[in-house]
């Protein structure tokens, strides 16, 4: 069994087919989906969804994208959306100087009520971090040091340093169809030495579709070919790596029903 950690089942890419793109999913031995939150003002169509489908779960949370137009929102205000059983994350949230979409200022003061948010409920918090290492560093040092919560950087293209700070601190790391990009061999080196028990896969669907699928729209089965070469990177089967990153994700994501759980 493996998960798609992260997609984003709502956009408008997956309206005509959804069904069916859950479906293919499952056939692929895709046992567990969480679609993430962008903004928090579109919880309902993620709650729509993840009440929809018995496998289907969902995070709360403003992308740094649209941090200025979500912010004020508060950490009590994303306490109070976790209390639905679908919901089993916080975020994503987190800093993107790449593109300059949300002021830096209203995107750390979102990440940082989330985070609050996270060390209050123990959800997981989903980070998005992108060509901001070193304030995301920063701020995670700062944060933890005001007591510790549980998260994972997503669709990890940092650095390093970055990475093994972030290991440091207890958190996880998440891989992508980027993965499995040809010019990615420093993200593969990256992902050969990091903890066994830190790692997991995502599609981040509809984009990043794995080398096999470049060009078209990325949807959760695909998670099989970071899966493969996750596995291929790190020297271990295919079977190893879906065992130990379902079992990371399912510890984790602590809120979502294991098999066992659900008989």
């Amino acid at each position: 069994m493996l998960v798609d950690s992260h997609c984003h089942l709502d956009f408008p890419d997956f309206a005509d087919d959804l069904e069916a793109i859950v479906a293919r999913a499952a056939a692929a031995g895709v046992g567990r989906l969480v679609t993430i939150s962008t903004r928090v003002k579109r919880i309902g169509s993620l709650l729509a969804i993840a009440d929809r489908f018995p496998n289907v779960y969902c995070s709360v949370g403003t992308h740094p994208h649209h941090a200025d137009e979500e912010d004020g929102i508060s950490a009590r205000d994303l306490i109070a959306l976790t209390q639905h059983t679908k919901v089993v994350a916080l975020g994503e949230a987190g800093l993107d100087y790449f593109y300059q979409h949300g002021s830096r200022q209203a995107q750390e003061r979102g990440f940082r009520a989330h985070i609050a948010a996270a060390r209050v409920t123990g959800l997981p918090l989903v980070i998005h971090t992108r060509e901001a290492d070193d304030d995301c560093g920063r701020i995670l040092e700062d944060e933890m040091s005001k007591g510790s919560f549980r998260a994972v950087l997503h669709c990890y293209t940092g650095g390093r340093e970055l990475a093994m700070k972030a290991i440091s601190l207890g958190l996880s790391i998440s891989f992508t169809g980027i993965l499995t990009f040809k010019k990615s061999q420093a993200l593969r080196d990256l992902a050969a030495e990091l903890p066994a028990d830190r790692i997991m896969v995502e599609t981040d669907a509809p984009y990043l579709a794995p080398g096999k699928f470049r060009g078209k729209r990325n949807e959760p089965s695909y998670v099989v070919e970071v899966a493969k070469v996750l596995a291929e990177t790190r020297g271990v089967s295919l079977d190893e790596i879906s065992r130990q990153t379902t079992a990371n994700f399912f510890h984790f994501f602590s809120k979502v029903p294991s098999p066992e759980a659900m008989g």
